[in-house]
């Protein structure tokens, strides 16, 4: 016993900074956007039935987790804009990132190539530039378990693709993603 009668515990310092170092991490532990890149982009099938036509494609994505906590999401559907109008849709299943990990995903999409008519001559134009600007907008939303606590999220991600139309090669993209994480418990 020390002078005021109190038995110092070495076990109970121990505990203590050992409680107080990881309330202080998770406190402190911000969390980190998503990043998505497109890799690459595949023509799967083209159909011509008068008057409509429609193009699948299969979208390649490079996925990453840049957070401590694995992330849990339901399904969603990308829009795919060209000039303004939704040209087409491609869904995301449900499913989980691990933490601090990469995953490359394939997405099929649908193209409505009457929407796509209706911008023929920019088209064109961008066919013979050999250059097509590309707008995708998405909304996932899932939870991301911090110790024993699940933090809900949503993350909208704003791209912006720029592709050889001829080839369809990936030339540019620009990715913007926000993250709003509830930590109400």
């Amino acid at each position: 016993m020390d002078k005021k009668g109190v038995k110092w515990s070495w076990t109970s310092a121990l505990v203590g900074a050992a409680s107080v170092a990881a309330a202080t991490a998770v406190i402190l532990a911000k969390p980190k956007n998503p990043v998505i890149d497109l890799i690459s982009v595949d023509l799967t099938s083209f159909r011509l039935k008068f008057p409509s036509v429609e193009a699948q494609l299969l979208l390649t994505v490079h996925a990453s987790n840049p957070n401590f906590a694995p992330a849990h999401y339901s399904p969603a559907t990308v829009s795919i804009f060209y000039a303004g109008s939704l040209l087409g849709s491609a869904d995301v299943a449900g499913g989980s990132q691990p933490p601090r990990s990469c995953r490359v995903l394939r997405l099929p999409a649908r193209l409505d190539g009457v929407k796509l008519a209706h911008h023929a001559g920019r088209f064109f134009s961008d066919v013979a530039r050999r250059e097509m600007v590309l707008d995708a907008a998405v909304d996932v939303a899932g939870d991301a378990r911090v110790m024993w606590w699940d933090h809900k999220f949503k993350v909208h991600v704003d791209s912006r693709v720029t592709m050889d139309p001829v080839i369809l090669d990936v030339v540019n993209q620009e990715n913007k993603s926000q993250l709003e994480v509830s930590y109400l418990w």
